[in-house]
């Protein structure tokens, strides 16, 4: 409900992340990080210490236990360069992530102008959604778990489509020694017959143990044309392949 989404569970989660984001995810006394991390008060709740932001840092159990009801003053009476330290990052605000989140509403703003539908949501509050549906910590599950959700069902059958960058090629035309004299020379034509490494083409192999049709991304070495295949590298030649896709300078596969 919205009641709990604002004043219930994830008001915690939003301030514990923001905590952490703050305090660089480690413990403001041992500088411990990967370990669990847990709100610390500075000024003691026994000792009238409020629930203000301004007094909240972050501490392993180890250093949170030890420290106690204790006045930081006097746990840190040994080291005034880390209380003097820690008074500092306690008054600094999250300014890189303040122009972060400008530059996102932006995006949002220029998302929402396609006339798709855009959810969003904050980290805190997909991190409380994954652990409600009991979704593992994936990035592209994570897309699943943003926003106002009221479930995530069979996503075990879902397959993430990855895209990543892989460029468009060298524009050399030569290869140079360590004196910068020329060694070789490449050919001017980039996409022989048209076709050029990135593609993703349909071939026909005739002849030979790989012979069938055969659908993957090309690869052009030295005028000769071979497809990526789940069964490995296959030769074709250009008169039976069909270009399905032209290389936009990125490589697509399901994970």
């Amino acid at each position: 409900s919205g009641v709990e989404y604002q004043q219930g569970e994830l008001a915690g989660y939003e301030l514990k992340e923001y905590l952490l984001e703050k305090f660089d995810r480690k413990c403001v006394y041992c500088g411990k990080s990967g370990v669990v991390l847990n709100v610390e008060h500075i000024i003691p709740k026994a000792r009238g210490g409020s629930n203000r932001v301004s007094n909240l840092a972050i501490a392993c159990v180890q250093c949170n236990q030890k420290k106690g009801a204790m006045p930081i003053e006097d746990f840190l009476k040994k080291k005034p360069a880390l209380l003097a330290q820690i008074r500092k990052q306690l008054k600094t605000t999250l300014r890189d992530a303040a122009a972060v989140n400008a530059t996102r509403w932006s995006l949002f703003r220029s998302l929402q102008s396609t006339g798709c539908t855009v959810e969003v949501g904050s980290g805190a509050q997909t991190k409380f959604n994954r652990h409600a549906f009991s979704v593992p910590k994936e990035h592209w599950l994570d897309a699943l778990c943003t926003g106002r959700i009221d479930g995530v069902a069979d996503w075990e059958k879902l397959r993430p489509l990855q895209a990543y960058c892989i460029g468009r090629g060298s524009h050399k035309r030569t290869r140079t020694d360590k004196y910068g004299f020329p060694l070789c020379y490449f050919s001017r034509r980039k996409r022989p017959n048209d076709f050029g490494t990135g593609d993703y083409v349909r071939v026909k192999v005739t002849r030979g143990r790989n012979a069938g049709i055969w659908t993957g991304r090309a690869t052009l070495t030295d005028g000769k044309l071979s497809v990526e295949t789940k069964a490995g590298r296959v030769k074709a030649t250009f008169l039976n392949s069909k270009c399905l896709f032209k290389s936009d300078g990125y490589k697509y596969q399901y994970l």
